[in-house]
């Protein structure tokens, strides 16, 4: 099975590959340095408003992490609750069933 990613760690991967600091990322997305790091090590977890600024500042999909923050994007739940049945198929057909 594969290792989940969670947010902390999507948010560390893409601090660094873009090479900032948390004492440089954290003003420019509104919290604490100290804020940026407890999520960072899965420690406290981000609010939706924290993961779409994220997702801005970063220029990512949005869905993506808000996936790796525990949390469904709006659409994505749409379809869930429209198509129930048919999505779980189609998840665990592609991806066998979480043991």
């Amino acid at each position: 099975m594969a290792k989940r990613k969670t947010f902390g760690r999507v948010l560390r991967e893409l601090r660094r590959t873009t090479g900032m600091g948390i004492k440089s990322l954290a003003p420019e997305l509104g919290v604490s340095y100290s804020y940026v790091s407890k999520i960072e090590n899965d420690v406290t977890a981000p609010s939706e408003t924290f993961v779409n600024k994220t997702a801005d500042y970063f220029e990512t999909d949005p869905s993506v992490l808000l996936i790796a923050a525990g949390k469904v994007p709006p659409d994505i739940m749409r379809i869930l609750q429209t198509y129930p049945d048919q999505a779980i198929a189609i998840l665990r057909e592609h991806f066998g069933r979480d043991k």
